[in-house]
């Protein structure tokens, strides 16, 4: 993720463009390569079972639909995935978000003036196929995603660890770290990046079949995958780190219905769910544990910040000044959600409120919009699929024309969104959900996501050269200081920037709900991010 922007000709649109239409293509070839599960009556795939190993069953609430490259890797289904086939050299755990050695044998080492950073392999690490982990696969793990073959489509991974400047191995199980300048968030950092055998990703066309059937060093392997029949995967026997598998196998169905999710674990075919519906919340407790969780989840509007009129940021303020949050929160959301006064959430360790708050305020709305000239103003409002976003978007739109604006709803599946609609000049405004805390919590890491490099800011809301520049230094600055009071004043500076700016900015902030029968599921609980993590987890009946 670059700082170089459409304007200037450099890397972007088309090979974002083209990285979107793989990654659907990856898929459907993930659906038709690997073996498919029996189909079921409530969500995508029925349980296996009757083979007298141990196993766990849990339903997702969203499908495959991207490819597991870790250096790429960001739908729902396939970190998760990760989260459990992968190692980084040090992991996030994905409830309490504490880093803890994974790959590493003990903490990185830095040097005197935090240039330099060395880190060593645990002793006897293999891959799932049972090759061993070494310092080259961790050194080409780094770099793959530093300095890739094709420079004009960086990794998504990349933006992450723009502070490392080379990474070599220095032995077979020692490698070093050399860095543009001292960070000290070095080691949790580090997380992002999972180690991937040199071997099988070596080349492109190595890298594309790795992508749908993934090898790893963690706890489980993936035996198979599509977006039709779900997920299934093993203990890997090769697995020697802190967290092993105490289940042989697990079934992952994957469905966005609701219904169907609740279906499931009522009917006794599964033992967990994710995206418990608010509704069902109260019916579920008591037989079941009912987490719930403040998320970092939000529920945002993204503009297309060169169209007229919402390259005027009075209009792209207005339209947030008109939504009564706390009411949609309570009707959409039953509660379960709280009003953006930032764009971390409250329960972010180092929340803090932004400048402008965005209360509901129709008078100073309309003001906006009179201050900007704008009148009459309607456009088409695209949303993604996502269920808390489809009861939102109408509740949104009625208070808009309280204010004069009417919008359509468009809602589409959310790799047409950002590979069709978002690229395209026609495209206005766009409501969908966003959530990069599932690779960590820090403020650097969740604002780099969304307001740094080319993907968001560049290709899909069109930010002004002047504020991404703005944007990067505030970070870069940030990055490249050790004290943590003063690297919380420049975070402080950002979190005001984008809270003016509004070009991507959240309405609401939601909880995550996790559910799960305790009687036959234990060592497990809700995340506060998507997806379902059974790190730990075992069967108790």
């Amino acid at each position: 993720m670059s700082t170089t922007h459409k304007r200037s000709g450099r890397r972007i649109g088309a090979p974002r463009r083209v990285r979107s239409l793989t990654m659907m293509a990856t898929a459907s070839a993930l659906a038709l390569g690997l073996a498919a599960c029996s189909g079921g009556p409530a969500s995508t795939n029925a349980v296996g079972g009757g083979d007298g190993k141990t196993s766990i069953e849990a339903t997702l609430a969203f499908t495959l639909s991207s490819g597991f490259d870790p250096a790429n890797a960001s739908s729902a289904v396939a970190t998760a995935v990760n989260q459990h086939i992968s190692e980084g050299l040090v992991d996030l755990d994905p409830i309490t978000r504490e880093s803890y050695l994974a790959l590493a044998k003990a903490d990185p080492v830095a040097s005197s003036d935090g240039l330099t950073y060395t880190v060593t392999l645990r002793d006897g690490a293999k891959f799932s196929d049972g090759t061993p982990v070494t310092a080259e696969d961790v050194a080409w793990s780094f770099t793959r995603v530093l300095k890739p073959a094709d420079s004009a489509a960086p990794p998504l991974m990349q933006g992450f660890i723009p502070f490392i400047d080379s990474v070599t191995a220095t032995d077979t199980t020692t490698t070093e770290f050399k860095l543009k300048y001292a960070f000290a968030l070095f080691k949790e950092r580090i997380s992002v990046i999972k180690i991937v055998p040199k071997a099988k990703t070596g080349d492109a066309a190595a890298a594309k079949a790795f992508d749908t059937a993934p090898i790893g060093s963690g706890p489980f392997k993936l035996d198979s995958a599509s977006k039709e029949s779900g997920i299934k995967l093993s203990r890997n026997p090769n697995y020697n780190g802190p967290r092993p598998a105490k289940v042989d196998t697990m079934t992952w169905n994957t469905t966005s219905e609701a219904a169907a999710r609740v279906s499931d674990l009522q009917g006794g075919r599964v033992q967990a769910i994710e995206s418990v519906p608010y509704l069902n919340v109260d019916s579920l407790k008591g037989k079941y544990t009912v987490d719930v969780k403040q998320a970092f989840n939000q529920v945002f509007l993204m503009f297309n910040t060169e169209a007229k009129p919402f390259s005027d940021k009075r209009v792209r303020q207005a339209l947030h000044y008109a939504i009564d949050k706390d009411a949609v929160i309570k009707t959409a959301l039953n509660g379960y959600g709280s009003a953006a006064t930032s764009y971390l959430d409250e329960g972010n360790k180092d929340y803090q409120k932004a400048a402008t708050v965005y209360d509901h305020n129709i008078e100073k709305a309309k003001a906006l919009l009179q201050e900007a000239g704008v009148t009459n103003l309607s456009f088409q409002l695209d949303t993604t699929d996502n269920s808390v976003v489809k009861d939102v978007a109408p509740l949104v739109i009625e208070q808009w024309k309280k204010i004069g604006v009417n919008a359509t709803l468009n809602t589409v599946p959310s790799s047409a969104i950002y590979g069709d609609l978002v690229p395209k000049d026609t495209f206005r405004v766009l409501m969908a959900t966003g959530d990069p805390s599932v690779f960590g919590t820090d403020t650097d890491l969740l604002m780099r996501w969304f307001y740094y490099g080319e993907t968001w800011p560049g290709q899909r809301y069109r930010w002004s050269d002047t504020d991404r520049k703005a944007m990067a230094e505030l970070l870069d600055k940030a990055a490249q200081t050790s004290d943590e009071a003063a690297r919380k004043v420049l975070w402080k500076q950002a979190l005001d920037l984008v809270a003016d700016q509004v070009p991507l900015y959240p309405i609401l902030h939601t909880k995550v709900v996790t559910a799960y029968d305790p009687a036959k599921v234990t060592g497990f609980s809700g995340a506060a991010t998507t997806g379902l993590y059974f790190l730990g987890s075992s069967r108790s009946s």
